[in-house]
């Protein structure tokens, strides 16, 4: 029993408090609610992030759902920009009578 719940909930825990003690500046992250912000500043139990050039909110730190991107990583270029398909004609005409 202690192997099959109890065991992966602490891993996940443990995860989860290591990627938040290792936030700097500059990671771009998601907090639980889904608010998508640059971290800015870090004090003890909060962050304060980001969210509109300008605008900061702090945060706790339990906060945090996940790092998108650490700060200095490049983003990975897509290798070609996807095909643009062409809109099919509508089946809908319109047809008004005019008085």
């Amino acid at each position: 029993m202690y192997f099959v719940m109890i065991r992966p909930q602490q891993k996940r825990r443990r995860e989860a408090a290591d990627m938040q003690n290792s936030l700097a500046p500059g990671d771009e992250i998601v907090t639980i609610g889904g608010l998508h912000g640059t971290v800015t500043g870090i004090a003890d139990d909060q962050v304060v992030l980001e969210i509109a050039p300008g605008v900061e909110v702090r945060f706790a730190r339990p906060a945090i759902a996940r790092v998108v991107q650490k700060a200095g990583e490049a983003i990975p270029e897509p290798d070609e920009a996807p095909p643009v398909a062409d809109e099919p004609e509508s089946p809908v005409t319109e047809t008004r009578k005019q008085d």
